[in-house]
């Protein structure tokens, strides 16, 4: 059984909940946990889950995330259910986030890109997640920018470096390309204080971690496990 788990992004500045992202788990051996393999959720779950869950949704803010890797977002079966997602959604915007996981065989950016012009157009956003690590990494990522519309960037890949001068490095070089472009930026992985004192320092609005609030289920059927 698959579920989505909703944790919310917010803006700091503002004070208010951006959006949300949606994170797909398993449950199996009692209880919710992370799928063994991204790649091995069958889009059709995948798709039949999310409308569902949208379903529930009864939001007032300015997104929702789902996560997909290069295969999934080809899948004419999960392509059918974001578009049926974002008539749901509307007027919230609906954004996929494509995960930094290597999927073989390799879709290159040629392959992808008539897929997310293609979403695009239809109003559904682009992201590209934990920017800087796996194959989301400069300058593999460069062609698709013209498409995208966020950049994630995830704390907890360094954070055993926080306090080393890499982790603003890395950072700062992912917020100017996203100002270059005029995406949003959001820096995700804050677990605490320490955390959200180090996101004031970089001057990053856009957060989101356990910091804000932990991923919650939401149930779509009355039986679901809690």
């Amino acid at each position: 059984m698959f579920r989505f788990f909703i944790q919310p992004q917010l803006n700091t500045v503002a004070q208010s909940v951006l959006g949300y992202e949606l994170l797909i788990k398993q449950y199996r051996d009692g209880a919710w946990r992370m799928p063994k393999s991204f790649s091995a959720i069958p889009a059709k779950t995948m798709a039949d889950t999310l409308i569902a869950t949208v379903k529930e949704l009864s939001l007032k803010v300015g997104s929702v995330s789902v996560n997909v890797d290069r295969h999934q977002i080809q899948d004419q079966h999960l392509i059918h259910a974001l578009i049926m997602a974002q008539a749901v959604l509307r007027p919230v915007k609906l954004v996929i986030e494509l995960i930094e996981d290597a999927v073989n065989p390799a879709v290159t950016n040629q392959e992808l890109i008539p897929t997310v012009q293609n979403l695009n157009d239809l109003g559904i956003q682009f992201c590209l997640d934990d920017v800087g690590s796996g194959i989301n990494t400069w300058p593999e990522i460069k062609s698709l920018l013209p498409y995208t519309s966020e950049l994630k960037y995830a704390l907890q890949n360094y954070k055993e470096h926080l306090s080393e001068t890499n982790a603003e490095h890395h950072v700062a070089f992912w917020q100017k390309i996203a100002a270059e472009h005029k995406m949003r930026f959001i820096l995700e992985g804050i677990e605490d204080d320490q955390d959200g004192a180090w996101a004031d320092r970089m001057k990053i609005d856009l957060r989101q971690g356990y910091y804000y609030g932990k991923p919650a289920l939401m149930k779509i059927y009355d039986s679901d496990p809690d």
